[in-house]
């Protein structure tokens, strides 16, 4: 009899522990470049809708589309837009979706705080380090310029699975996906921070707003484009244009599976409300209201063609 009775109490604290937990879930995953934005907004938003789980993930953009054209996640972060291959995955499992555009941001290019010699670098001298004829070839800082260190680079990046490996090497490279190999890779980009923050002959890239985060522990790269004016990349350098070609978009990427339930559209209804303010609160330039309403209206639209 006591056996039972404590049966039902542990049963009944299960079904009550149960009933008191998240009953909606968003699954998000994708570009660690988009992670602080998306993390910031859903963070505010768990207080806003206690019943709604929402999890962000961090699997690069590639790693992201991956999950989300298997129907495995509800947004995908994207510091990219979709590829071809991509759209005809989507198109072979029937999954449609919306793009929408929700900051922008710029690549950083940092070094350790202790080189004392390069202070910019230009385009065509990036290039000479990333592109795939440098691997065994450019090797040394001596290299990129004469009087620089006779001492070997070290080269630091995101893994190809992410939209800024994607965006930087279509930038400086010239093709999309086309770089060197030896080159330390990681998609989280706090190793990265590590791998160049303690080594003196360290160079690396990633978005800025992981500079903002760790702008103590690396030192910023002007990049000149050809015109002769170096620029560093900053909220107001990345937002007027100056800073190029090294700016870009950031998106969420939408499927109209998850956008048919009434708690994504919330969320994402929030989001596209509130992403403005919180872009400059993790590093991100924030677009005009305008092109915020326009967004709005672009997934109102697309929800109301699903339900027709």
């Amino acid at each position: 009899m006591i056996k039972h009775t404590v049966l039902a109490i542990v049963l009944a604290s299960l079904m009550a522990s149960c009933g008191q937990g998240p009953k909606k879930d968003i699954k998000i995953n994708g570009s660690s470049t988009v992670y602080p934005i998306t993390e910031a907004v859903a963070e505010e938003y768990r207080t806003e809708a206690p019943d709604t789980r929402v999890t962000v993930g961090v699997s690069g953009t590639g790693g992201g589309f991956k999950q989300f054209l298997r129907s495995e996640t509800d947004i995908n972060n994207a510091s990219r837009s979709i590829k071809p291959s991509e759209i005809e995955l989507a198109e072979q499992n029937e999954i449609d979706y919306l793009e929408l555009s929700v900051a922008f941001d710029g690549i950083a290019v940092v070094v350790n705080p202790e080189n004392d010699w390069a202070n910019e670098l230009t385009v065509e001298e990036l290039k000479m380090i990333w592109e795939p004829a440098a691997q065994g070839e450019i090797m040394r800082w001596s290299q990129v310029r004469p009087e620089w260190p006779d001492e070997e680079i070290h080269l630091f990046g995101p893994g190809i699975a992410s939209g800024t490996y994607d965006y930087f090497t279509e930038a400086i490279v010239g093709e999309s996906g086309a770089s060197r190999g030896d080159f330390t890779a990681s998609e989280d980009d706090n190793v990265l921070v590590q791998g160049v923050s303690t080594d003196t002959y360290a160079i690396g890239f990633f978005g800025l707003a992981y500079f903002e985060e760790n702008a103590g522990k690396l030192k910023l790269i002007a990049v000149d484009n050809g015109d002769g004016h170096p620029v560093k990349p900053s909220l107001e350098t990345v937002k007027d244009g100056s800073y190029a070609p090294l700016s870009r978009p950031l998106f969420i990427y939408v499927s109209e599976t998850a956008a048919e339930k009434d708690h994504v559209q919330d969320f994402i209804i929030y989001y596209l409300k509130n992403a403005g303010e919180f872009a400059p609160s993790v590093g991100y330039i924030p677009m005009q209201d305008e092109e915020y309403q326009i967004q709005l209206e672009k997934f109102e639209s697309f929800i109301s063609e699903q339900s027709q």
